[in-house]
């Protein structure tokens, strides 16, 4: 019989892999981005209806992002910032933390 592996172990093991590190930057990336287009949406004074009208998509969409749910598509960032009559500026710079 093979000897079981503790979830203290499995936990351990797990703290510290990329894979983790990965997935939690990919979400807090979608939050913060969630949270701007929240304020944004707010600061105007739309409901998210009247974004994702704007956006041509539905409410629930507008809510997962703004939820950060969802990890946006370029596209989406693109129809959002449109929608809010921002302009949508990528940048790459230095990582401080993985």
């Amino acid at each position: 019989m093979s000897e079981r592996t503790r979830w203290e172990e499995v936990k351990a093991q797990r703290e510290n892999s990329e894979s983790r590190q990965t997935g939690y930057r990919d979400a807090t990336d979608a939050v913060e981005l969630g949270v701007r287009i929240r304020c944004e949406r707010e600061r105007l004074g739309l409901t998210q209806a009247e974004l994702a009208d704007r956006m041509k998509t539905t409410q629930p969409v507008v809510a997962r992002l703004e939820a950060g749910g969802v990890i946006p598509s370029l596209e989406t960032l693109r129809k959002a910032a449109d929608a809010l009559g921002l302009d949508l500026i990528v940048d790459f710079r230095q990582r401080t933390t993985l």
